[in-house]
């Protein structure tokens, strides 16, 4: 008789993460602004259907793409890291709220929107990840521009995320299906030559900004990928040799380009029990596996809080964020670049 042996508890680590990420996702609600307030414009980019920006798993992609901004308020409570949803009815003294929004028929519309009055041509395009809805997206790219004193605008693009928990595969395929559209995106925020993007893709989203910029290296693209001045990639949810395969097409990287990671991201240690006992590129410890390919990677474990699964400590935690304008501030002092590998901990 051949016993089989069966070790539960990959099995078991895999409920009780889903259990945790099962509650149902808040919905951002127009309000009636305050003046003690913060207002940030956000821009969009999108699949979806305007009139429904909720989770869609099981439900047919949308096509097309929709461009539109948004008016968040941002309550002079405000912690940073934190998103303060409203419970019942918003209120803008304690409460994220949406103020105003404005559809564009194109996208040429909506650059012509953005630039005006900004005090230079340089856009954050912000890629949310996996199992994130609409106002999820919005919202965080809210709570992140407030608490990192980000002022000209930026824009969201929000692929279409199942929304739900149980969407992981069909999230990856998501991924591959946004492709065209968000090179479509990044297209137009850089045909005029002195359009510069930053890029900050977060888990799930690192996979499609490293797919997309791939796909236009092998397209020929490079008047877009030499007009994107930075890349950061958060929690990135990428199989490390994918990565490296992926930097190896698209050539020159942007410079800089960053890579956000913390053993404690207990989302990206579900993320490899998925795709086969991996880990992903957002747990790597140390330099070796990105050598060569002219990335920095900055360690955030130590900064480590327990916040949404540790799986967005740069922009959850208080302190990481204060770590971080720092390093930022002292870049742009004329510091010296990041070094390869940085692990973060906390000041003395």
């Amino acid at each position: 008789m051949i016993r089989v042996l069966f070790d539960p508890r990959p099995v078991l680590a895999v409920l009780v993460l889903m259990i945790a990420a099962c509650a149902p996702h808040n919905v951002a609600q127009f309000g009636v602004g305050s003046p003690l307030a913060t207002q940030k414009r956000i821009f969009v980019a999108t699949e979806l259907e305007l009139d429904n920006l909720g989770p869609i798993f099981g439900q047919e992609r949308p096509s097309g793409l929709k461009f539109m901004h948004l008016d968040v308020s941002v309550p002079p409570t405000h912690t940073p890291g934190n998103i303060e949803w409203p419970d019942g009815e918003p209120d803008a003294a304690t409460d994220f709220v949406m103020t105003g929004s404005q559809v564009y028929p194109t996208a040429a519309q909506m650059v012509g929107a953005m630039r005006r009055g900004a005090s230079d041509r340089e856009t954050l395009v912000y890629v949310h990840g996996y199992n994130v809805t609409f106002s999820d997206a919005v919202y965080r790219f809210a709570q992140i521009r407030t608490d990192f004193g980000l002022i000209d605008d930026g824009l969201v693009y929000s692929w279409p995320s199942a929304g739900d928990v149980r969407g992981y595969a069909y999230d990856r395929d998501s991924v591959l299906y946004s492709r065209d559209d968000f090179e479509a995106v990044l297209n137009a925020l850089t045909v005029q030559s002195d359009g510069r993007v930053h890029i900050l893709g977060h888990s799930m989203g690192s996979q499609l900004v490293m797919e997309t910029l791939r796909q236009a290296a092998l397209r020929g693209n490079r008047a877009m990928l030499n007009r994107i001045s930075s890349v950061t990639l958060m929690s990135p949810d990428i199989d490390p040799d994918v990565f490296r395969q992926q930097a190896k097409a698209i050539g020159t990287l942007p410079d800089p380009f960053l890579i956000f990671v913390s053993q404690q991201d207990r989302a990206l240690n579900l993320s490899s029990l998925l795709t086969g006992f991996k880990p992903r590129l957002g747990v790597i410890d140390g330099p070796d596996q990105v050598e060569g390919l002219g990335v920095s990677v900055l360690d955030f474990t130590g900064l480590s809080d327990g916040r949404a699964l540790d799986h967005s400590v740069p922009v959850t935690s208080p302190l990481a964020i204060k770590v971080l304008r720092g390093m930022i501030e002292q870049a742009e002092g004329g510091a010296p670049d990041f070094r390869d590998y940085m692990m973060l901990t906390q000041p003395q």
